[in-house]
């Protein structure tokens, strides 16, 4: 397979375009703003959300938390797995950022997949679910690793059958859902589960709202850069990317750098068979980036220094002077945020 590239004479085509589409999604979530933040000593901060384009995680999200504890159990429990020894948390670890920190994750049978486990922390902020954004929904990416050979290895009816023998699943499907455990509300459980793994309360997100001592000058230098080379229009809203697809290779040509090109390599282009989206994924959300190397779908970054130069590279077409690397990888350190109150390390 050939990889191609964009040529570097329609950079700032690119880039100006880019950055309407992140006005756009910038606008699309601003319909969602905070109310505006009062302070202790009583004055009122506007929000975040209407001066930057990165808006702080929110504090709560309405949740049946019937279903959370549900999900949660299903989610850790290895009988979804067709020889009952592989979990979601197997490859979506929460004391791993979300993930498991391999470039591929290994599913049954010590199968190795073909693709780097993006993280499950916040991904109820995502527009579109995988890498290819193959599934619209939570409830819809649930399929994928179940019924994957290479990851769970199971089908509905299996898990179905397992979950009916086990007395306590019974007893508490029956008591949310009316017709029991069927596949839909397994998948309705677990996602619902999902959704609550947001992790506010990052330094940054304090800094947003009022908290001008939350980041320390190097930080906030980082992310005057981040938002001066570029970055921001890919990565942008409330999860700081996760809601719009991007060539991989914008500014140079990635694949055929790195060689070795496979099916997983082609991004969008599986999902909709459009030559247009061959090497197109979605723009990965950059919560908590600093706890879930490897990064990018081949997991080939091996730390976020790395990943931070390849991005300016292949998306922006520039060589980031050693300082300027440093503070954007700095500011994206203080994206790292709270889990059920507790900081994510």
């Amino acid at each position: 397979m050939k990889a191609h590239h964009q040529k570097p004479g329609l950079r700032a085509i690119w880039i100006a375009f880019a950055m309407v589409v992140a006005d756009l999604m910038f606008l699309r979530e601003a319909s969602a703003a905070d109310s505006p933040v009062i302070t202790n000593s009583g004055m009122i901060v506007a929000s975040a959300k209407s001066r930057e384009p990165i808006r702080p995680i929110p504090q709560s999200i309405p949740l049946d938390v019937r279903k959370v504890l549900l999900g949660e159990k299903l989610f850790h429990d290895p009988l979804l797995s067709k020889d009952n020894t592989v979990s979601c948390a197997s490859c979506h670890d929460l004391g791993k950022g979300g993930t498991d920190q391999r470039s591929r994750s290994v599913g049954i049978n010590n199968a190795e997949g073909p693709i780097n486990a993006p993280t499950v922390f916040n991904s109820g902020f995502h527009f579109k679910q995988f890498w290819d954004g193959r599934a619209d929904s939570l409830e819809h990416q649930v399929d994928g690793p179940a019924l994957a050979d290479k990851e769970m290895g199971s089908t509905w009816p299996g898990i179905v059958s397992k979950l009916k023998a086990a007395p306590a699943y019974a007893a508490t499907f029956k008591e949310i859902y009316p017709d029991g455990i069927e596949p839909k509300n397994i998948k309705d459980a677990i996602a619902e589960f999902e959704r609550s793994l947001f992790t506010p309360n990052s330094r940054f997100d304090k800094y947003l709202r009022g908290d001008n001592s939350a980041i320390t000058d190097d930080e906030k230098e980082g992310y005057k850069k981040f938002k001066g080379y570029g970055c921001i229009t890919c990565h942008q809203g409330v999860n700081v990317g996760g809601n719009l697809f991007q060539p991989f290779g914008v500014m140079g040509d990635y694949f055929a750098d790195r060689g070795n090109v496979t099916k997983v390599d082609l991004g969008r282009f599986n999902v909709t068979g459009n030559e247009e989206d061959k090497f197109v994924f979605k723009v990965p959300g950059l919560r908590n980036i600093a706890l879930t190397a490897p990064y990018f779908h081949d997991g080939s970054a091996r730390t976020l220094e790395e990943a931070v130069a390849t991005m300016a590279k292949y998306q922006l077409g520039r060589e980031l002077p050693p300082k300027d690397l440093e503070q954007i990888v700095l500011f994206l350190k203080s994206l790292t945020g709270e889990y059920n109150g507790k900081p994510l390390q």
